[in-house]
């Protein structure tokens, strides 16, 4: 990022980072869970549960690159390695029932972590606030990613009914 590109940003850039990196390791993690729920879903209306799965985590590696765009415009560095990713992360893991057949507890861990990743990114977005002019861009990613998760969530909370 350039001089005046840093100029603008009004927030402890350094803390910014790390937030961000947090949501970064989310968002790997989530890819990965959505990834392979894909593959192991059994029964009756798993092959819905499947594609679906397997749109968000397309999203969840898209959020993945826009949130590493923006740390390395901010001058950070991508966390490495697999470890790192869940020592950092806020949502480490998506909780799915023992049984894959259970499509109504999958939906509900599926539905428990879009809750987390909410929770994550509304946290950002109140950091980043009250003062909008604070990291506009930082800001708009954020909304950006939050209103997908909301979306997420609503896709297996309305299935789960």
């Amino acid at each position: 990022m350039g001089r005046k590109g840093r100029e603008i940003v009004k927030v402890d850039v350094g803390e910014l980072i790390e937030l961000l990196k947090k949501a970064y390791a989310d968002e790997w993690i989530a890819y990965y869970a959505y990834k392979w729920i894909a593959k192991m879903v059994h029964g009756p209306g798993s092959p819905h549960i499947a594609e679906l799965a397997e749109k968000i985590a397309e999203e969840e590696e898209e959020h993945a690159n826009e949130l590493a765009e923006r740390i390395l415009e901010l001058g950070g560095d991508l966390p490495y390695g697999i470890e790192k990713l869940y020592e950092i992360a806020n949502c480490k893991t998506v909780k799915y029932p023992e049984d894959l057949n259970d499509l109504k507890g999958i939906l509900e861990a599926l539905a428990e972590a879009e809750a987390c990743a909410i929770e994550v990114y509304n946290k950002i977005l109140n950091w980043l606030s009250p003062c909008y002019e604070k990291d506009v861009k930082t800001f708009h990613l954020i909304e950006h990613i939050l209103s997908e998760e909301i979306a997420h969530e609503e896709s297996f909370e309305n299935l789960i009914e």
